[in-house]
């Protein structure tokens, strides 16, 4: 909320009480960052078929594995009073199965993507990244369909850790999920 008093503009930042209190039927989603209301339009088939095709591999290999739960937005992942981001999937290991709640992820996931879209490149680059990075998410992988490009940004020191990939590079193999790896090309499919 912003109040205007002449030249001052004081803002009112939300909070996630205030976020859980909503009562919106706009059709679109929004996400709680740094405070602020983020509205999102729903995805794209492109943005949807990537993320479906990253799920149907995550979840089997976490099912044959029984390695942990795997979620894709909208889901609210509670990071404190004003940061509950909507990745768009999320992987919770099963040592860490205890933040899966009623009312969603109540703790820092061990792996979150984001797959870019025209109006989201700018928040999935910079915001979320910062704030990723500020809770020391394991793992972080950006994706982006329009350059059918993968960076994988992983947590150590301090820092992410990036490596960037393309539909030319072989394969991702995840360091938050031992032992999965998928070809680039099969994330693209169909996109």
């Amino acid at each position: 909320m912003v109040f205007k008093m002449d030249t001052l503009v004081l803002e009112q930042k939300y909070t996630y009480a205030d976020y859980r209190e909503l009562d919106v039927d706009d059709n679109l989603l929004y996400e709680l960052l740094n405070g602020d209301l983020v509205k999102k339009s729903a995805p794209s088939p492109q943005h949807q078929t990537v993320v479906v095709n990253l799920l149907f591999a995550i979840k089997s290999f976490i099912n044959e594995k029984n390695k942990g739960r795997v979620f894709v937005a909208p889901i609210d992942v509670f990071l404190d009073d004003y940061n509950v981001p909507q990745p768009d999937l999320i992987f919770i290991s099963e040592a860490k199965k205890g933040i899966i709640t009623q009312d969603g992820i109540m703790g820092v996931p061990d792996l979150v993507v984001e797959v870019i879209s025209p109006s989201s490149w700018r928040r999935d680059r910079f915001e979320k990244m910062k704030l990723y990075k500020k809770y020391e998410i394991p793992e972080f992988w950006l994706i982006d369909p329009q350059n059918q490009s993968i960076e994988v940004f992983t947590y150590t020191d301090n820092d992410f850790d990036v490596f960037s990939l393309g539909v030319e590079t072989d394969e991702i193999q995840s360091k938050v999920l031992e032992g999965f790896s998928i070809k680039v090309k099969t994330i693209f499919e169909s996109v």
